[in-house]
Parts: structure tokens; C-alpha cells; sequence
């Protein structure tokens, strides 16, 4: 529950055991804040001691991308309803969020993300949820469009990424490279969850916290 607000539970009942970390932020996620979600595939540990995807092909991104027989959990899924489609997914699916409707999304360095967010906040500025990865990336929760201010994931190696329609973004609680969980910077909550800042202002401040720390955005596993 956040001020007020309260995931919707849905009709049904639902079994004490069922309410996995999985199912309570995917039930946040479409309920209460009206985002999209898909069901990643799962991160394996391969013979070799590295990482093998669930999807069965020679992946270059393990536990990232959507499942091809997922469930796709639309904006206003009750809870229920996320524990039951939740059920019929492999324990230690991942969780990842549609782009490019309700939200685009920018990544960058971690670095430059966390200077970028005291930078914007000191000056009283309204951000949105941000979200830091276990491998040195983040990313940021903006208005759909902004990715088109900046190069795609697919065009190489970078320091500020835009990811718009037809992508999507690794959540919370997912974990794909050892124990570590993908972990929110910023939540979401009922102020930012849907207002989103200044575009330019944004990437303009992450561009300048990335040249003061000197970072580029690590490459991506397959990349």
C-alpha cells in the first residue's frame, strides 16, 4: 500500500504461499502504478560455471529478454490475477517492464545516473522511479518519446541510451548474474509514477554527469 493506494486484489483468493516477491511487484507494477509487464526467461548456471538462458538458444543476454510462452501482464492486472498467470512461470523468471506507452525508458553508466539524481534534486526538480543494475548500468523511468532523443540499444556501444516502443527494461526484484537483485534508486510512488521530468533537462544532466565521472556505459552481455 502506498498513500492510499492499495493493489488491487481481484476476487479471487489468494494462498498465503503464492505471494512471491515476483507476484507482489508485478501486481504494484500493473495495478497500482498501470504499467505493462512481460515475463523474462530465467538466468541458468551453465556446466561451465557461467550463464546459460532458460529461452534454450545461444543468448548473449540470460534472464533479459521476454519469455517466448510468457504471460504478458497488461496495466490494471489485480493481484490475483498476477498470482495465478504467475503460477505456470519457471521459479526465477524475470520481471521486465513494457517501454514505449506508458513510459520510455534512459539508461546510463550507475555513476552518472546517482550524480545525475542528487544533481537534479538538489535543484528541486521532479524525477521519476530510477532503477540501479548489479552490472554497473541504470535506468531511468521518462516520458514516452524521449528514447527518440537518443541512440537505441541496438546501435552499439554507449554512454546514454534511449529504450522506447517495442522495448522493455529489467525490474525489481529480478536477479540474473548471482545474488545480487535489481534494486530501485528511486521508487516509484504516487508523485513520480506517472510525471515524468523534463526530457532534455534530464539527458543533458546525465550527458554532463557522465563526462564528469569519465564512465561509458559497460557493454552489454552479448552486446
Amino acid at each position: 500500500m502506498r498513500d492510499g493506494r492499495e493493489v488491487r486484489r481481484g476476487p479471487r483468493h489468494i494462498r498465503p504461499g503464492v505471494l512471491t516477491p515476483e507476484v507482489t511487484a508485478v501486481a504494484e507494477y500493473t495495478s497500482l502504478w498501470g504499467w505493462d509487464v512481460l515475463t523474462g526467461t530465467r538466468a541458468l548456471r551453465s556446466d561451465d560455471g557461467g550463464l546459460r538462458c532458460s529461452c534454450g538458444q545461444r543468448c548473449g543476454a540470460p534472464g533479459e529478454h521476454p519469455a517466448r510462452r510468457g504471460p504478458v501482464l497488461p496495466a490494471g492486472t489485480t493481484l490475483a490475477e498476477v498470482a495465478e498467470s504467475w503460477s505456470t512461470v519457471g521459479a526465477g523468471s524475470t520481471v521486465l517492464l513494457a517501454t514505449g506507452i506508458r513510459f520510455d525508458a534512459v539508461e546510463a553508466p550507475t555513476v552518472a545516473a546517482e550524480h545525475a539524481v542528487l544533481r537534479l534534486e538538489r535543484l528541486g526538480l521532479r524525477l521519476g522511479p530510477v532503477v540501479r543494475r548489479p552490472d554497473g548500468r541504470a535506468w531511468f523511468v521518462v516520458a514516452p518519446g524521449t528514447a527518440q532523443l537518443l541512440p537505441s540499444p541496438a546501435a552499439g556501444r554507449g554512454q546514454l541510451r534511449g529504450i522506447g516502443r517495442g522495448g522493455y527494461v529489467l525490474a525489481p526484484p529480478s536477479r540474473v548474474a548471482g545474488a545480487v537483485p535489481v534494486r530501485w534508486l528511486r521508487a516509484p510512488d504516487p508523485e513520480n509514477a506517472t510525471v515524468f521530468p523534463d526530457s532534455r533537462l534530464l539527458i543533458g544532466t546525465l550527458a554532463a554527469a557522465v563526462a564528469r565521472c569519465g564512465g561509458t556505459l559497460p557493454r552489454p552481455r552479448g552486446a
